[in-house]
């Protein structure tokens, strides 16, 4: 399995604030072929029929472990919280219904795009699909909501090989008003 490196690029308490940014990286990438990947923890019986709602056929299971529930033992999640969601490979359109659904809980929502393309006036070439990723941590320092927080990180991936990519970081920070701060979470792909 390979990893990518997760670079945060901007944090910040306004969640509205984050999904602008998210969308302005979105218009530079090539979405073509794009999908959304979301992870969360998930608390409450108000999120959980939100987000139930977005995504009806949730695979999750028990925060205690699987054997406290699951969606493949057909468990109702709302008698097993809190529980920790995996759902992948989902339309682009599903992301900001999502996120509106969570409220207070954490969760990653991550973009899988076709490219980064070139950007020939700063000198970066296009970074394929196998490295091309976008995440936003919803109410979480961290891709796996282990750092709970009252704001929001976005994350551009990249390829981690030599730091042959900063200057992509820098460039995309660039794009939303963010900075890199050299932050970067390994992320298995």
């Amino acid at each position: 399995m390979s990893n990518s490196a997760a670079a945060a690029v901007l944090t910040t308490t306004d969640l509205p604030e984050a999904i602008r940014a998210v969308r302005t990286l979105l218009g530079v990438a090539d979405i073509d072929q794009g999908e959304v990947d979301f992870e969360a923890v998930i608390r409450s019986p108000d999120v959980l029929a939100q987000v139930r709602h977005v995504l009806p056929d949730l695979e999750w299971w028990a925060s205690a472990g699987k054997e406290h529930g699951s969606s493949e033992a057909g468990d109702n999640p709302a008698d097993c919280l809190p529980i920790r969601v995996f759902d992948w490979s989902r339309p682009l359109d599903r992301a900001e219904p999502f996120i509106a659904a969570l409220g207070p809980d954490p969760a990653a929502v991550r973009w899988d795009l076709n490219a980064w393309p070139a950007v020939p006036e700063a000198g970066l070439e296009s970074i394929s699909q196998k490295y091309a990723y976008l995440t936003l941590t919803v109410n979480s320092r961290d891709l796996y909501q282990d750092e709970p927080s009252q704001d929001h990180t976005i994350h551009v991936h990249v390829r981690n090989r030599n730091g042959d990519q900063i200057d992509r970081i820098h460039w995309l920070a660039d794009q939303v008003g963010g900075r890199f701060t050299g932050r970067v979470e390994l992320a298995p792909l």
